[in-house]
This record gives structure tokens, C-alpha cells and sequence, in this order.
């Protein structure tokens, strides 16, 4: 019996020191907020600012497309740490067409030195990468080395070699289609080896040190809408620029070369997009039925782009939890 006393009477003095307690620390923390508001007595905590969210870029993300065609594939470099992401088929390839007239350049340029190339060459550089004119690539590329004889025993012409040595490619190969074997535009590439090409001249091997900023800066230059085709050039802003928002266009030059052309012998368009900054490098690149019209390639290129863009717009701020009120 004596027991269960001394057991409730312990009970009680604990339950009456609590109440004692709380008042007195309530005092001290009301005293504190006292000090700091110069004695008004009413102390609060202020609520930390919502933290803003990153700049917007391109990362990797899922992505989904409502696409017809035959071939369709897409990779993404993080410039900073050189990692590639895509879709499972991005080592698969497909012809470059006017893609390629970028290394064209930066080859042709980059073998000059530091030697100035004559106005007419240098026009034509200019003139191959603004306006994808094909009789101006095609002068370069004579004048870089390049050949439209059927490459020997299966290997890539000069011009191509030195992009896969240079640009550390994988998956490039030359042309397979009878009579085109030694042309540029037939020249095989994955969507990985071109986020790689694109690296590669951002970073300065393709062109040198002279020229890179040069070629980088055309390439931010190219100019002509979906619709303003001509036989050998025209046409060549659209896709992947078409997908970014105004605020990463904030952020720097966005260099961009496309390729696009539709071929008779596989009834296809062939079409590819790529673009680089200074924190990504992305390719995206198709072949679909010829009936279809080359928007439709330069809207996926642009679906693409959109659904990689970090965070999505309208994203909410991260708001903090709700702040203390007064003690």
C-alpha cells in the first residue's frame, strides 16, 4: 500500500514540475525575442526565402513521340562530365547528310593553321554552314582533302577518317549506297557519334584553336525557315532551336546544323538535327516516308528538345515549410 502512495505522489510532483517548467521556458524564449526586437516583446522567426530553381537545360529524361517512319533515334551529352544518354538505338546510323558540312568546315579551317583562307573560301565556309549550300561545301571539301571516288577497301575518305580520329566517333562509317559511296552526305553516323562531333568542335579539336569560335559562331548564324527550300541549300533554322525556351536561348549562342534531304532510292527523308552550348551537345535523326512534308521531321527534332528541358516550365518554386509564428 505504501508503495502505490510514494508511486502516485512521484506521479503528481512530476506532472506540477511540468507545468511549473513550461512557463518559465515560454519566459526565456519570450525574453530572448524581447532583446532582439529591442524590448517589444513579440520575437518571431523569420521565414528562410524560397529557394529559386536552377536555370533551365537540357538533361536526361524519358522521352515519347507519336512518330511514323522508319528510323528514329536521339542522344544527349552533358558537356561537363562527357556522359551520353538517348534512346536504346543511339548507336544505330543513318546517313548525314548536310549535318556533316559543319566538320567539312571545321576540318578544312583547322588544317590552315594560322593562316588566313582566301575571301573566296572563307564565303563559301560561311555559305555552307548559314545557308547548307551544297556547291560551297562542296568546295571545301576538295579543298580539305576530300574525294568522290568510292573509298578504298570499304574505309572512309580522309575527311571522314579524321573525324572519327580526331572526334574519338565509334559508329561512323562511310556511305553503302551504290554509285554515293565517296560523298559526304551518304556518310553513316549514330546519334551518339554526332553529340560527340558537336563536343568536338565546341571544344576546339575540329577547327582549332584559330577558328573555333568562328565556326560556332556560323553555326549560330544558320538561317531559313522549314519552308525556304531550293534545290542545293536553304532552309536549315528549324528543329532543336525550335524546342528550347527563350530562357536557355538566354544563356548563350546556340549553334545548330542540320541535315535534310529526300532520297529516291529508299523513298525516305533523311533528316538530322543538331545542335551545341556550352553545356549540352543533342542530335536527333530520322528517316520517314517521303509523302510526309520535312516539317514533320523539324517538329520531332523539336518535340524531342522540349521534353528534355530541365525543369519543365511552370514548375513551382521549392516552397519551405510554413514559418514559426511568435513563441
Amino acid at each position: 500500500m505504501r508503495s502505490r502512495v510514494t508511486m502516485v505522489l512521484a506521479v503528481v510532483a512530476v506532472l506540477l514540475g511540468g507545468v511549473l517548467l513550461v512557463p518559465t521556458a515560454y519566459a526565456r524564449l519570450a525574453g530572448d525575442g524581447a532583446a532582439d526586437n529591442g524590448g517589444s516583446g513579440g520575437g518571431s522567426v523569420a521565414a528562410p526565402a524560397p529557394t529559386p530553381p536552377p536555370p533551365p537545360t537540357l538533361a536526361a529524361a524519358p522521352v515519347s513521340v507519336n512518330y511514323s517512319g522508319e528510323f528514329f533515334s536521339w542522344a544527349l551529352m552533358d558537356r561537363a562530365t562527357g556522359k551520353i544518354s538517348g534512346s536504346k538505338n543511339m548507336s544505330s546510323t543513318s546517313s548525314t547528310e548536310s549535318m556533316i558540312k559543319a566538320w567539312i568546315v571545321s576540318d578544312y579551317l583547322r588544317q590552315l593553321g594560322d593562316k588566313e583562307p582566301p575571301a573566296d573560301m572563307l564565303k563559301a565556309a560561311s555559305l555552307a554552314i548559314r545557308d547548307s549550300n551544297d556547291d560551297a561545301a562542296n568546295k571545301v571539301y576538295r579543298a580539305a582533302g576530300g574525294s568522290y571516288a568510292a573509298p578504298a577497301g570499304g574505309q572512309p575518305g580522309p575527311v571522314i577518317k579524321r573525324a572519327i580520329s580526331i572526334c574519338g566517333l565509334t559508329d561512323t562509317k562511310r556511305g553503302n549506297v551504290p554509285k554515293y559511296e565517296g560523298w559526304w552526305s551518304f556518310t553513316r553516323m549514330s546519334p551518339r557519334d554526332a553529340v560527340r562531333l558537336g563536343d568536338c568542335i565546341a571544344d576546339g579539336k575540329a577547327a582549332g584553336q584559330k577558328w573555333t569560335k568562328w565556326v560556332l559562331d556560323e553555326m549560330s548564324k544558320v538561317r531559313g525557315s522549314v519552308t525556304q527550300q531550293q534545290a542545293t541549300s536553304g532552309g536549315g533554322k528549324w528543329g532543336i532551336v525550335d524546342g528550347l525556351p527563350a530562357e536557355i536561348k538566354a544563356q548563350g549562342p546556340v549553334s545548330i546544323k542540320n541535315g535534310w534531304t529526300r532520297l529516291a532510292y529508299d523513298g525516305n527523308w533523311h533528316v538530322n538535327c543538331l545542335a551545341v552550348t556550352g553545356k549540352w551537345s543533342l542530335a536527333v535523326m530520322l528517316r520517314y516516308p517521303a509523302e510526309k512534308p520535312l516539317s514533320y521531321g523539324a517538329k520531332v527534332c523539336a518535340s524531342v528538345t522540349t521534353q528534355l528541358v530541365t525543369p519543365q516550365p511552370g514548375a513551382a518554386l521549392k516552397v519551405p515549410q510554413q514559418p514559426v509564428g511568435k513563441l
